[in-house]
């Protein structure tokens, strides 16, 4: 709702009369009091609308009154457990503890846990053929094999020879690690260490919201001082959801919805969120973590599916260097921490109460909008909505004479309401 105050007109071309009377315009609000019922209550209706939204969803839902800090967090994580694997062409019979099969022993926010394993026992640094499943390593005679090239993707230097592999195939011989890997898993429906899903794992988790000066940790108080050497982790139990002691195959049925095996024979990865949604201005005790888990691999993949890697144990015999490798198929647990702390302030609070009266425009524009484009009586409202008031017209027939105009159409228009 604007009033344009005009220039005065200028002698010269109309082109630069138009320029100049661009330049020294003014424009000021005008208030136009409409009676119309229909666009009254569109106006109401939309400002409580928005007076609903803010108190009721961005105040009183959201918590607009807080202010909100991030949570700072560690996490350390204690796995146990034993399994037995019996003896086999590749290796003895054998117990696994933590000391074995969580590998490396340290990790970053993360921890590695083999469930089954390729083993390739008492190696040493010798020649032999080449696994025929490498890439181009098959031969018909010495022309095959040039000497000094590494076999791609595959377990050592080519010799320069051509070497029987077996009755009915011949590889290029290498310099390697003797025997090579035989990289297949002796079962695809089982894991080697089938026994992990019952394995525990202990999760101590500290966390600050630094702006606050709140600490908390995962280990809530008990007055049973034995309660952590019993407890599990259940989700749908009112106190063991806050149990740190976790059951591996618990996690893994949680985050894939899936049996064991079917992530344990090859390996995966699953994340381990704790989340910390804390409203500070109640009692501490009510600031508890939340734990979900989610696998993170694909087990849809053609190619590259699972989780493995290799590590050797060496030893010298006389005077010999012997290894025995392992290729370790497992799961990769990795912890995430999240989590908001809020509490009341009187900033935030004042700011979203003013963001919301800023959004009371709202109405009138949409107001303006049925008023000018989509009401019958349209034209009549876009005359009314805009007055050009020119200084000439008022320095020829004098302030007097316009102000008695003014007067009588305002006086007119106060008695005519518009439905």
């Amino acid at each position: 709702q604007k009033t344009k105050m005009a220039a005065p007109s200028a002698s010269g071309p109309n082109v630069c009369a138009s320029i100049i009377g661009v330049l020294v315009e003014y424009d000021t609000p005008k208030i136009v009091h409409v009676k119309s019922i229909k666009i009254g209550i569109l106006n109401r209706l939309i400002q409580l609308a928005i007076i609903a939204y803010v108190i009721g969803y961005v105040i009183v839902y959201s918590k607009g009154y807080q202010l909100d800090d991030t949570a700072i967090g560690v996490a350390t994580t204690k796995l146990k457990g034993v399994d037995f694997t019996n003896a086999s062409e590749s290796s003895p019979s054998r117990i696994w503890d933590v000391a074995d099969y969580v590998i490396p022993p340290l990790m970053n926010g993360a921890f590695f846990m083999m469930t089954n394993m390729v083993v390739t026992p008492d190696q040493t640094n010798s020649q032999c053929a080449e696994d025929p499943s490498m890439h181009d390593v098959i031969c018909e005679s010495d022309s095959d094999c040039p000497e000094g090239v590494a076999v791609v993707s595959g377990n050592g230097i080519r010799t320069g020879r051509c070497v029987a592999y077996n009755s009915t195939l011949d590889t290029c011989e290498i310099h390697a690690w003797c025997p090579v890997e035989y990289d297949v898993l002796p079962s695809t429906n089982e894991p080697a260490l089938a026994k992990t899903a019952n394995f525990t794992l202990l999760i101590k988790n500290h966390i600050e919201f630094p702006l606050f000066g709140v600490t908390r940790r995962n280990i809530l108080d008990s007055p049973d001082s034995d309660y952590l050497k019993g407890c599990r982790y259940n989700s749908r139990d009112p106190v063991d959801k806050y149990c740190p002691i976790f059951v591996i195959g618990d996690i893994v049925e949680q985050a894939t919805g899936q049996p064991y095996n079917d992530i344990s024979v090859v390996g995966g990865v699953i994340k381990i969120k704790i989340d910390w949604s804390c409203d500070l201005d109640h009692s501490l005790d009510q600031c508890t973590p939340s734990y979900s888990f989610v696998r993170e691999d694909d087990p849809d993949a053609r190619i590259g599916i699972g989780n493995n890697f290799r590590f050797s144990d060496k030893w010298m015999e006389a005077g010999v260097m012997h290894r025995s490798l392992t290729k370790a198929y497992g799961i990769t647990f990795v912890i995430v921490i999240t989590g908001t702390g809020g509490k009341f302030d009187v900033i935030p609070l004042m700011t979203n109460i003013a963001s919301g009266f800023a959004l009371l425009i709202i109405a009138s524009v949409a107001c303006d909008f049925v008023m000018m484009y989509l009401h019958k009586q349209r034209k009549y409202f876009k005359k009314k909505k805009f007055l050009d008031i020119d200084e000439d017209v008022i320095s020829k027939v004098g302030y007097a004479s316009a102000e008695v105009s003014n007067e009588f159409d305002h006086s007119s228009e106060k008695r005519r309401i518009i439905p």
